[in-house]
């Protein structure tokens, strides 16, 4: 009776590791893509060619307020003067004047926003380990050797191919695991997709268990 109490906690325990695991892991994802997304907005506009951009992005908002100026007078049967034209265009120029003047601190408010994002990213994916240490990792283990492929569809699919390759990685990097054949480096491909790139190798990425 005590060993089927102690294993029907240990049974729950690891299900309770697991599902919060999976949750953590679409937290990740989901840093992830806001991390993309903001690295993306810092190169476009604050990288070494932005100030094209940025006069692109006037040009631009010249010939829409145009159109909308020449819709609207044609809609509402207004004439506007030409000294109307020109204040209207001017306070366009007045404000990328003001932004322009102030891209250096837009610059470091966008890098702030990346370094936080980066460290919530940092800290879900610690407490993505620990919840695997306690849920996959031994099990793992003890039927190892598997490929990534087997290993994603050994938990329903519900984790990432490439959040199982980090994870794993971690067990590699401590020396508990071993990768034979294909050992890639999927941080080098655009993390949009990361996971597309990896489904081909994921039945010859065979993990080994040193433990």
């Amino acid at each position: 009776m005590f060993d089927s109490a102690k294993g029907t906690n240990r049974s729950d325990r690891y299900a309770k590791c697991y599902k919060q695991l999976v949750q953590r892991e679409r937290q990740w994802r989901r840093t992830r893509q806001r991390l993309i997304r903001l690295k993306q907005r810092q190169l476009v506009w604050f990288g070494n060619d932005s100030l094209i951009m940025w006069l692109l992005w006037q040009l631009v908002s010249y010939v829409v307020v145009a159109i909308v100026l020449m819709l609207t007078s044609k809609l509402l049967n207004i004439d506007l003067f030409l000294w109307q034209y020109i204040a209207i265009f001017g306070l366009q120029t007045l404000f990328l004047m003001i932004a322009f003047a102030f891209k250096g601190q837009l610059a470091k408010r966008l890098q702030h926003n990346i370094y936080a994002q980066e460290l919530i990213r940092e800290q879900v994916f610690n407490e993505m380990v620990i919840l695997a240490r306690d849920s996959i990792f031994p099990d793992i283990h003890a039927n190892a050797p598997l490929s990534l492929q087997h290993i994603h569809e050994r938990y329903g699919a519900q984790l990432r191919t490439i959040s199982l390759q980090r994870l794993l990685q971690t067990e590699i990097e401590a020396g508990r695991l071993t990768l034979g054949q294909h050992q890639i480096k999927p941080q080098t491909l655009l993390p949009e997709f990361i996971d597309n790139e990896l489904i081909p190798y994921a039945s010859k990425m065979i993990y080994k268990s040193v433990i």
